[in-house]
């Protein structure tokens, strides 16, 4: 398989994914600003996403597949169809339990992620609306793993989009029905969201079907009993044990931050937000793309002990890494207020907020290479089944951004959390590589130096492109001429862009050198 080809695949599925989601954001902001409403949509749509990143996407991704992989290297397809048969009948029945709880809890689990919402009832309402989101994603979460051991990458790159398309049907059509109907219209959001995670879900079932692994669902009792004794679940749950704890650390700390923010001021939430979904694009484009590629394979070098191909594979991660999200960084930080006004700066959204998102996007700009980094690095532990040692990191890590907030916070305010944040993962990524070097499981091959040089020279042209054309264009008088200054940001971008490649190719660094079997 073509690493780099099967990594952009799922990178320009995952960009059409990100499109759609700046969409969905800029209706959101033009439709409602940065209010309190926000606030409270912003804070019921984090309970399930928290829930979903530590369960579907984190803990239960990180323990299924590399054991998935592991198991259809070394016993066949039909053993793997049967784990997978098992591990989908648990996994539903406790899904079933958790919406239940979650629902009936709605109230508490928003006071604890944001007790000093202005809209406090309004964000209860909508956790209940949207708690079940959960279950449908964490399927989706399963049928990623499936599609991805099965090298089939598509459509789980893609299936966001649909979220996304939800979204915006109920920013566009569904808030004017609700107001009509007396409704508050940001509970239409709390609907699109709901539409969103069934269409997601449904998805799957031809993809699965194709590759005839469709699971097939426990119902009676005596059939959930056989799924829970199948050595498969057992192990499952035993490796997320330590899993579930080292996302726990990663919500944890996305939860404590939520609360602070939410007694920083109204809008600080929103803030937060929009500048968290600008600085998702280069992270999901990148590092989770990459992360999607590298798992499953990293576990099948490790299942057939190949210690030269799983290093090199790493080697190769990191050095699509630097090239790509270095210049991302850059851009975050040196040209936000453009990015934030083209994207943002519309309808309710004034510009103080731009003002405030942007502070915020500049801080995640800051350890974008940390949060890309992460992604890349963890798989490197996941795929040897090593859990323990990121989840030994990541509580210092916590501990460490929980001790920069009280000092950046009183003085920067929310952009302060977001800087937190940033440097937080900074370390996260740079202990998790030394973990790996210092444990022999990547050596990195001969060329960094010059490599390194060659990206930051080009690094530097570009940074200077931005920062000057961040000065030159009055980014916010344009308000009223959106065509014309979204022309002057594809520009500037597409012009960058340019100049950054140009000048790496002048270096003497060319696309070959990332072609990767």
């Amino acid at each position: 398989m073509n690493l780099l080809k099967a990594a952009s695949t799922v990178s320009l599925l995952t960009l059409v994914s990100r499109i759609t989601g700046l969409v969905r954001e800029q209706l959101i902001a033009a439709a409602f600003g940065a209010s309190a409403a926000t606030d409270a949509f912003n804070v019921a749509f984090r309970i399930p996403n928290l829930l979903r990143r530590l369960f579907a996407e984190g803990a239960f991704s990180q323990a299924f597949v590399p054991i998935l992989a592991a198991a259809r290297e070394r016993d066949g397809d039909e053993a793997t169809r049967r784990l997978i048969d098992a591990v989908a009948s648990v996994l539903a029945w406790a899904l079933l339990a958790t919406c239940v709880v979650g629902m009936v809890g709605a109230p508490v689990l928003v006071w604890v992620i944001g007790s000093g919402l202005a809209e406090f009832d309004l964000a209860a309402t909508m956790t209940r609306w949207m708690f079940p989101y959960i279950a449908f994603m964490s399927l989706v979460a399963l049928s990623a793993g499936i599609l991805n051991t099965w090298r089939r990458f598509a459509v789980p790159a893609v299936t966001p989009v649909l979220l996304n398309l939800a979204v915006i049907a109920a920013a566009w059509w569904g808030a004017p029905a609700f107001k009509a109907w007396g409704l508050n219209p940001v509970l239409a959001l709390a609907a699109g969201v709901m539409l969103g995670g069934v269409l997601q879900a449904a998805i799957q079932i031809p993809a699965l079907r194709a590759i005839g692994c469709m699971p097939r669902f426990a119902l009676s009792p005596g059939a959930l009993r056989a799924a829970w004794h199948h050595p498969g679940v057992g192990l499952v749950l035993r490796r997320m044990a330590p899993a579930l704890v080292g996302v726990s650390v990663a919500q944890l700390s996305m939860l404590i931050n939520t609360q602070i923010a939410s007694h920083v001021g109204v809008g600080a939430v929103s803030w937060l937000t929009y500048a968290d979904r600008l600085m998702e694009f280069p992270t999901a484009l990148l590092g989770v793309a990459l992360g999607v590629v590298l798992l499953p394979q990293l576990s099948a070098a490790q299942a057939r002990q190949d210690t030269q191909a799983y290093s090199d594979m790493l080697d190769w991660g990191l050095r699509v890494l630097l090239l790509l999200a270095l210049p991302c960084a850059v851009a975050l930080i040196v040209f936000p207020k453009a990015l934030v006004a083209v994207l943002f700066h519309y309808g309710q959204f004034q510009a103080q907020d731009v003002a405030q998102t942007t502070r915020a996007l500049m801080g995640y700009g800051v350890g974008l290479m940390g949060l890309v980094g992460v992604k890349v690095l963890a798989p490197g532990f996941y795929a040897r089944q090593d859990i323990r040692t990121p989840v030994r990191i990541a509580i210092v890590v916590l501990a460490a951004t929980q001790a920069m907030n009280v000092v950046l916070v009183p003085w920067l305010g929310h952009a302060g959390l977001a800087l937190s944040i940033g440097l937080g993962a900074l370390l996260n990524a740079a202990w998790l590589l030394i973990g790996l070097r210092r444990g022999g499981a990547y050596r990195p091959l001969p060329g960094w130096p010059l490599f390194m040089l060659r990206v930051g020279v080009a690094c530097v042209a570009l940074g200077l492109l931005l920062a000057w054309a961040g000065q030159a264009v009055d980014w916010i008088g344009l308000q009223a001429h959106w065509a014309l200054r979204a022309g002057w940001m594809a520009a500037v971008l597409g012009g960058a862009a340019l100049l950054y490649f140009v000048v790496l190719g002048v270096c003497g660094l060319r696309p070959a050198h990332f072609r990767r079997r």
